[in-house]
């Protein structure tokens, strides 16, 4: 898989991925992934679309392969995609993400509209109220014994490597609607997707809720590009009524996967990934 390190204008290194089809009446598509303080994860989602398009993914700064330490703002990261796309040699590109990339797209939306083809949204953002409900669902969905654990493990000065497997583990097995596979498909993330960078979390969803993209809603729907598509998991532990508000507040497309929770390419592969071709084809092409 081509990688390669971008430098953003203030010194910092970018890990990035490109694959896919050199197609040039394809508009590129970039891959947002969440967290935020995760590196990405989305391989296999940009597998699923590479014979369609050019596909783009990168390390948000501070995460995986693009170590870096200080502030951690929106507008920093709005910045380092418009920097990635000029190094990319792309005027626009549809812009695909998911779970916090899903803010990131529509940040990035906002500041600079006429460089967004196209955008998919998969598993967020989601329209206030929903907070609540998710922590409903996130506790029902653990026994006593283990929100009693995860209750230790967040409150230790520092984890062992053991122990934070074992606390993002325990975080993140409510995501899924698949009780019987949840914590295997927790776990499997909780090795693969570290170190978590805590400060980058902390720091950006303070700004969120600073500045959230809820309050430019209807600032949204005047610049958002055409075919604009929420993707999400009926069952996911986050209300999938919020993505419904969201969607006819922005009058766009929302598909809902039934059965399918956080990450809806694990538990529903077919679902998705005809919902997701269908989209990203649609887009890529009709904007060229």
């Amino acid at each position: 898989m081509p990688t390669a390190m971008i430098e953003m204008d203030d010194g910092a290194q970018l890990r990035t991925w490109t694959t896919g089809s050199l197609d040039h009446a394809a508009i590129p598509l970039v891959i947002l992934h969440g967290g935020p303080g995760l590196p990405d994860y989305l391989g296999p989602v940009a597998g699923m679309i590479e014979d369609l398009c050019l596909v783009h993914r990168y390390d948000q700064r501070g995460t995986g392969g693009s170590g870096w330490e200080g502030e951690h703002t929106i507008a920093r990261h709005v910045r380092d995609l418009a920097l990635l796309l000029d190094a990319w040699g792309h005027d626009r590109a549809v812009l695909v993400g998911h779970s916090f990339g899903t803010n990131l797209a529509g940040y990035f939306t906002l500041a600079h509209p006429e460089r967004v083809a196209g955008l998919i949204q998969i598993a967020g953002p989601f329209l206030d109220p929903w907070r609540d409900a998710y922590r409903a669902a996130q506790r029902a969905r653990r026994t006593d014994e283990q929100q009693d654990r995860l209750d230790e493990l967040e409150a230790l000065a520092s984890r062992t490597d053991a122990e934070e497997i074992e606390y993002l583990t325990l975080s993140w097995f409510t995501d899924h609607a698949d009780r019987a596979r949840a914590w295997d498909w927790a776990l499997a993330s909780a090795r693969a997707c570290r170190p978590v960078n805590y400060a980058m979390n902390s720091q950006l969803n303070a700004a969120k809720k600073a500045d959230p993209l809820e309050s430019h809603v209807d600032e949204l729907r005047e610049c958002l590009p055409a075919g604009t598509v929420i993707i999400g998991g009926a069952d996911d532990s986050r209300p999938a009524e919020a993505l419904r508000r969201l969607g006819a507040h922005l009058e766009c497309e929302v598909v809902l996967i039934p059965n399918a929770g956080h990450h809806p390419w694990l538990e529903a592969p077919d679902q998705f990934t005809a919902a997701f071709r269908a989209a990203a084809a649609r887009q890529t092409r009709e904007h060229a």
